[in-house]
This record gives C-alpha cells, structure tokens and sequence, in this order.
C-alpha cells in the first residue's frame, strides 16, 4: 500500500507541473522513497516539480541526507532550500500528548479485585466444557544464546483433549509430517504443561501466600485489565523445573504479572518468571506468558488459553517454545477435528497496547 501512495504521489506531482509542499510533507516523501528504493534519479526528478511553502532550511536536508537521499536528490532539495529561503520558517511540530493514566485503584478496591479474581480462578476448572482443540507449538533455538538469532527447530501439532478436568495430548504432525504413538515428552526440547488452569490456581491458592501488588493499567485485545505483579516464595511454590535427560528436578520462587480483566473479573494473562534458580541446575533462566481469550464451544463461550510463550536459557543457547491453542470443539463421541498447522497468530493478539 505505501508502493501505491508514493507512485500515486509522483505522478501527480508529475502530471500537475508543479506541486506545493511543506516541509513535513516533503520529509514524509523522501522517507518513503528511500523505503521503498526508489532511484536517486526518479526522486530528484520529482522534486523538480515541486514547489515549497515553507522554508527548507540547511539542517532539514542534511537530515534527509541522513535518512538515505542520494547526491542527485539532495542536489535537488538544495535548489529547493535555496529557492524557498526568503519564505517563513517551518512551523515547529505540535508537542506530543501527554497521556495521563487514570490513578490506580485504592487498596481497599486492589483487595477486592484480588477477592474477585480468586474466586473466579478457583471455580475456574470447575465450568470448563469437555472439549478438544488443535495446540501448535513453534520450537526455536538460539545456540547464541542471546535472544536476538533465534533458528527453527520443528513445528509440532497436537491434539489437545480436556475431560473430567484432565488434559491429554496426542501428537499429530511433526513439521506437517503424519506421526503416530509418539509423546511430546519424547520429541527433546522444551515441553510445558498447566495452561488449563493450574498456572492461575498455584498463584491465587491461599496456601501459595502470593504477595500482590499494583502494577499498572493495560489494554489486551481491546479491553482494559488491571495488571497486578506478585510474588511467591520458594517455600510456598508448586512450580516445578525439570531437566529431562538427567531428571533432575526443582521448585523455585517465582513472580510475575497477573491481568484482571476490568469489568469481568477474569484473568486475561500470566507472566511467570521464576527466580533464585540453584547454580547447577542447567536451565539458567526461564520465562513464561500465558494469554487468554474467549473461545466459543458448542453455543457457549468459555475463557480459554489462547497463546504461550516460554523461553529458557541454558549454559550455551536459549530455547522458546511459541504454543497455541485453536479450534476448539465440543468433545463427544465421534468429535473430528481438522489437523492442518494453523498459521500464527497475528502479533496484536497477544500485545499489551
């Protein structure tokens, strides 16, 4: 679509022999023709139809120098500095609004959204339907172990199956490849499990004495959510660490971020960071997010995980797993379900705005 514009643009700055511009107008130009790689020569030949209505003054050009003009152009907007100096100077961009977010609630009110969100988690498994869904998981490896050069591993589509408050997996395809009796735990790599409902239940228990605090306002998928940070003690933790290969296993402190839905009171995301991890335990560092969404099964609909992501840092490398959940269906006798790999998720899914 920016393609589009700026060919639009130039033709018509073409066609009418010359085209007004200001000084915004003309800096928004030469940034989209340096995007999209248009020649030195076709912008500079575009600018000599242009005629400025604000002076274009030495230090603007040598920014849209430094955005990537090439000599021709700037040997136009030259000309146009130089014809336009007796013209008055650019008016200064408006200053940027200052958002100011609504105060947090008091501590009597924070208390009983905690009271609320409780609730609503432990009755949590409780109203879930039986049903199936299709769980994705995108594995990738950074054997930098920076976080910044991450290579893709495999893709692994399962078949997720929750009755009687029990999940059960069964994977499908390995890089869209048909596999049969083979176990997540088998394929290597990092595995996770809980999404359904044990993450929120190990925080809000009353036995976990997670210390809540205010966070922040957030706005996830449209909707406006309380963000709480908390924190639990090793002593008090259920989350488990588990090298595979060696079966050494740990339960650390760990904290995070809990979203609370505004108005519903429902926990709309998680973030899990665990902490004090003991020296010779292989993973160095983990972090996990976990967002929900509403999904409709049967006639009905139900918040349900939506999407998670747990990165881990070993000795050498990193390792993250991009999991989702979709199609959810009603589980009955005979339920099919589909085994294509979904394309991703879209970014503004899961993004705090």
């Amino acid at each position: 679509m920016r393609c589009l514009l700026l060919l639009v643009t130039a033709l018509v700055l073409s066609a009418a022999g010359e085209m007004s511009l200001t000084v915004d107008k003309l800096t928004d130009f030469i940034r989209s023709a340096v995007k999209l790689k248009q020649t030195d020569k076709e912008v500079a030949e575009t600018l000599r139809h242009v005629k400025m209505v604000e002076k274009l003054d030495d230090r603007t050009i040598e920014e849209l120098q430094s955005m990537g003009a090439g000599p021709k152009t700037v040997a136009a907007l030259k000309e146009l500095g130089d014809a336009s100096s007796s013209l008055p100077q650019a008016a200064p961009p408006p200053p940027k609004p200052v958002i100011v977010p609504p105060p947090p609630p008091d501590s009597i009110e924070q208390a009983k959204i905690i009271d609320e969100a409780r609730e609503y988690v432990m009755n949590y498994t409780k109203s879930l339907p039986n049903f199936i869904c299709v769980q994705v998981t995108r594995r990738d490896v950074d054997r930098g172990g920076t976080g910044s050069s991450w290579y893709h591993q495999d893709t692994i589509t399962a078949k997720l199956s929750y009755s009687d408050r029990h999940e059960d997996y069964e994977v499908i395809l390995k890089n869209d490849q048909p596999v049969t009796n083979v176990k997540m735990e088998q394929l290597g790599g990092t595995v996770s499990a809980g999404e359904f409902g044990t993450m929120m239940s190990e925080i809000f228990e009353p036995g976990s004495h997670a210390d809540f605090s205010w966070d922040h306002w957030a706005t996830l998928r449209g909707r406006r959510a309380y963000a709480f940070a908390y924190d639990i003690a090793q002593e008090y933790s259920q989350y488990h660490m588990k090298e595979i290969e060696t079966g050494k296993e740990i339960v650390p402190a760990y904290r995070g971020l809990v979203y609370i839905d505004r108005d519903t009171k429902t926990v709309t995301k998680i973030t899990l960071n665990p902490y004090n991890i003991p020296s010779d335990f292989p993973v160095r560092d983990a972090r996990e997010s976990l967002d929900y969404d509403l999904q409709t099964i049967g006639d009905m609909q139900y918040m349900l995980p939506l999407k998670a992501v747990l990165t881990s840092k070993l000795t050498r490398y990193m390792t993250k797993n991009d999991i989702e959940f979709r199609l959810y269906r009603k589980f009955e006798t005979g339920s099919t379900i589909k085994f294509d790999t979904p394309d991703p998720l879209p970014d503004d899914q899961t993004k705090e705005k």
